[in-house]
């Protein structure tokens, strides 16, 4: 009697247990989204030659990444591997790509985030350290801090064993006579409505998020910032929850476009709030921020996000914007236009 008595017990408080949702029992395939910046595609100035390298260095990234999560590494390997393939490439604006300021410098931003852990790191206003990503995951992971700036960000990646290059290496004959451009249309007396933040200026950024076999996300984000920036501006890209965001809770997220109006609305965080406070899909959480609140406020750009379960959102407001994705399902895809 008491044996079952005892079995009774025990299936009454089976029964009465709360379940676990099946989202928080299991992640979804291993995954990584890119994007290579938002805004200055236009289809008139496109040639098929330099669509075709846009693709194939989209794809070259996303192979690179896809292949660390392929053999079992972690999502902020993969994030870093993506990333570095697109900092070296000229094409975009980080890393070799970075564009000029007004005195005529490169000064590159960038952040990472372990959705894990919540730990980040990023490095704002370097101009001596190759691939500015790597610099960061050293500030996550070898400092109690989270942000570093200028020559201090330099000297500790230089301590680290993060490559170090004279700063001639960044230097980009398009990006110049880009710079030359702007600064003639800044003394333009005639063009009484000039904007200096015009839109050939103020985009291009790389990115990426991934989720690794172990159901952790990782997002990081590298730029060389905005055409003709002055004053050690820094946009958007290193700081966590305005740029770039990862929380294993919700989603991760890298953004790109205008950096004021990304700060401004704390954009990253704002769609992994929506996510996990208002229980929107990452999708609507995405097109909620950046098709909405955005462009009400007056900026532009785009996001790429990712949950656990493999859902991803590339939204964005402008143009285009160089993207792609792989994952085992639907196998790797590249795009730059809405259509």
């Amino acid at each position: 009697m008491k044996h079952l008595s005892l079995i009774l017990i025990v299936f009454v408080m089976a029964c009465s247990a709360k379940p676990e949702k099946a989202e928080e029992l299991k992640s979804g395939p291993i995954t990584l989204v890119i994007h290579g910046g938002a805004g200055t595609i236009r289809k008139a100035n496109m040639t098929p030659e330099k669509e075709a390298a846009y693709h194939a260095a989209l794809q070259q990234a996303l192979d690179s990444g896809y292949a660390v999560l392929k053999r079992g590494g972690k999502s902020t390997d993969a994030v870093i591997a993506a990333i570095k393939i697109l900092e070296d490439s000229p094409l975009f604006n980080a890393g070799k790509g970075a564009v000029f300021t007004n005195e005529e410098k490169n000064e590159l931003d960038a952040a990472i985030m372990d959705g894990s852990n919540l730990m980040a790191g990023s490095v704002a206003g370097v101009t001596t350290i190759k691939n500015p990503i790597t610099a960061a995951y050293a500030v996550m992971t070898k400092s109690e801090h989270v942000m570093m700036v200028g020559k201090g960000a330099e000297q500790f990646a230089q301590l680290n064993g993060i490559e170090i290059v004279d700063p001639s290496y960044f230097f980009d004959s398009a990006r110049y006579k880009a710079l030359l451009k702007a600064k003639q249309s800044e003394k333009d007396k005639a063009a009484m409505l000039y904007d200096p933040y015009t839109k050939d200026s103020k985009f291009g950024t790389v990115g990426a998020v991934a989720l690794d076999q172990y159901g952790n996300l990782a997002a990081g984000t590298s730029t060389g910032g905005m055409t003709n920036k002055r004053f050690g501006r820094v946009g958007d890209a290193p700081i966590i929850g305005a740029g770039t965001y990862a929380n294993n809770q919700t989603c991760a997220i890298s953004a790109t476009g205008w950096g004021e109006y990304f700060i401004r609305l704390n954009v990253a965080h704002d769609v992994a709030a929506l996510k996990g406070y208002a229980g929107l899909t990452v999708q609507q959480a995405a097109d909620s921020v950046v098709m909405k609140k955005l462009p009400a406020l007056g900026g532009d750009g785009g996001i790429i996000a990712l949950d656990r379960q493999g859902n991803f959102a590339l939204t964005f407001c402008t143009e285009g914007m160089y993207r792609g994705y792989v994952n085992e399902k639907e196998g790797a895809k590249t795009f730059i236009y809405k259509d």
